[in-house]
C-alpha cells in the first residue's frame, strides 16, 4: 500500500518530543493505514539534544535552534509543538499563520487571553488542522466507557470523577523547575499542564460545567534552585473542582482532579461514573481492567472487565497483551495524521484529537477556578 507521507517538524525536543519521534518510529506497528509521519525537521535552544534524532532519523533535513527555520521550510507540512507555557501564543500563532497543520501540547496559551489569541489566528487559517495533545483516552478502557457514553447507557447521572494523579512533586528537595514558575508555567499551576487530560471526555460528552468551586493547594512553598538555594514555588501543586453540570435533560455534579502530589500515585489517569441503571470505572492504574457495573433491581456486583489489547487503530498486537502509555500515544498521533489525510469526517474511526475549541472550554474552566479559589465561592461560567 502506498501511503501519504505527512512531514513533520518538532519544535522542543525534550520528553514529549522524542515520545512523538518514537511513535514515527514504531509507525509499522499499525495496520492498514494509507499515511504515515516522516520526520524532516527539528528544533531546540539545547543543540546537544540533535544527535538522538539524527541518529534516529536519517528523514531529517532540516536542524535549527530557530523555529522559523521550520516554518520557513518547504519540507514540512506540520508541527508537533511542545514548550513552555508561556511561549504558546507566539509559537502557535506563527506556526498557524506559516500554513503548517499544528498538534500543541496543553494547556494551549498560559492564560485564556493567549488561547483567545491562537484561536484568533485559527479562524483566520480554516484550512489549517489544529489539535491539542491529550492521549489518555485512547486507552482502551476510555475508548469503552466513551462508547457507554454515546450510547446514554447510564440512565440518570448521579456523578463523574475525573483525574490525573501523580507525585512528580512529592519529593521536597526536587530542584525547581519552570512548571512551579508563574512567569513560564502560568497561574493555573497543575491544571495547566494536567486539566486538559481530565476535561477532554467530559466536554467531548457536552459536560461543560454551569458552575463550579475549586480548591487549589500549594504544598510545597520553597524547592533549591541549580546552586540549592530555596527559593519560592509560586505555582498550585494539587486541584480539586466540584462542578455542577446541567445538561437539556440531566443534572449532576462532576469532580475533577489534578495533582503533582498525590502520594503512591506514579501517573495515574481515571474516569468514573455512576448512573441509575449503569456504572463504569477505568483506571491507567489498571490499563487492562474495565468496572461496570448494571443495576435493574436486586443484588449489585461490580464486573471485573479484562480488556487486553484493543485499539482506536488496529496492530500487529495480540489481544491478550497489556496496552499502555507509548501505545496510547501511537493512536494519538494515527489520529491526527488520520484527520490531515482524510478530512475528520473521513477518519477510519470516529475519536478525534482534543480540538481547539475544546481546549478553548477548559480555559474557561480554569480561569473560573482561579476565581473560585480566591474568592472561596461557586462561580458561574
Amino acid at each position: 500500500m502506498t501511503k501519504k507521507e505527512i512531514r513533520f517538524g518538532i519544535i522542543g525536543l525534550g520528553l514529549m518530543g522524542r515520545e512523538f519521534g518514537s511513535a514515527a518510529a514504531r509507525w509499522c506497528h499499525l495496520l492498514d493505514l494509507d499515511f504515515a509521519p516522516v520526520i524532516t525537521g527539528i528544533c531546540d535552544t539545547n543543540e546537544a539534544l540533535f544527535d538522538w534524532y539524527t541518529s534516529n532519523f536519517d528523514t531529517i533535513t532540516v536542524k535549527t535552534t530557530d523555529y522559523h527555520d521550520l516554518l520557513n521550510s518547504d519540507d514540512i507540512d506540520a508541527i508537533y509543538c511542545a514548550v513552555p507555557h508561556n511561549l504558546h501564543q507566539q509559537f502557535y500563532t506563527d506556526i498557524i499563520k506559516a500554513g503548517k497543520h499544528l498538534l500543541g501540547e496543553k494547556p494551549f496559551g498560559i492564560d485564556i487571553a493567549a488561547n483567545n489569541a491562537i484561536q484568533q489566528e485559527i479562524d483566520r487559517h480554516p484550512d489549517v488542522v489544529v489539535a491539542c495533545s491529550s492521549e489518555f483516552p485512547f486507552f482502551p478502557g476510555a475508548q469503552r466507557i466513551i462508547k457507554y457514553i454515546e450510547e446514554a447507557r447510564f440512565g440518570q447521572i448521579i456523578d463523574v470523577s475525573c483525574g490525573l494523579l501523580h507525585s512528580s512533586d512529592l519529593d521536597p528537595n526536587k530542584k525547581i523547575n519552570w512548571k512551579r514558575m508563574i512567569n513560564i508555567n502560568g497561574e493555573y499551576g497543575c491544571m495547566g499542564d494536567l486539566g486538559m487530560h481530565t476535561l477532554h471526555i467530559p466536554l467531548r460528552s457536552g459536560w461543560m460545567p454551569e458552575s463550579l468551586r475549586a480548591m487549589l493547594s500549594n504544598i510545597v512553598t520553597q524547592r533549591p534552585n541549580a546552586q540549592g538555594d530555596m527559593v519560592p514555588c509560586e505555582t498550585w501543586d494539587n486541584a480539586t473542582l466540584c462542578c455542577d453540570v446541567r445538561t437539556v435533560d440531566q443534572q449532576f455534579p462532576m469532580y475533577i482532579k489534578t495533582y503533582r502530589i498525590a502520594p503512591g500515585e506514579t501517573n495515574t489517569w481515571y474516569i468514573r461514573i455512576t448512573g441509575t441503571e449503569f456504572c463504569a470505572e477505568f483506571s491507567s492504574k489498571y490499563p487492562k481492567t474495565l468496572k461496570t457495573m448494571r443495576y435493574n433491581g436486586g443484588e449489585q456486583s461490580w464486573n471485573m472487565t479484562d480488556l487486553g489489547y484493543s485499539s482506536a487503530y488496529s496492530t500487529i498486537t495480540g489481544g491478550i497483551f497489556e496496552f499502555g502509555f507509548s501505545d496510547a500515544m501511537l493512536q494519538m498521533w494515527a489520529a491526527f495524521c488520520d484527520q490531515l489525510a482524510h478530512g475528520r469526517d473521513g477518519m477510519k474511526q470516529p475519536f478525534y484529537c482534543a480540538t481547539p475549541e475544546e481546549a478553548h472550554l477548559h480555559h474557561r474552566i480554569l480561569t473560573a477556578a482561579l476565581e473560585s479559589n480566591k474568592k472561596k465561592q461557586v462561580i458561574s461560567l
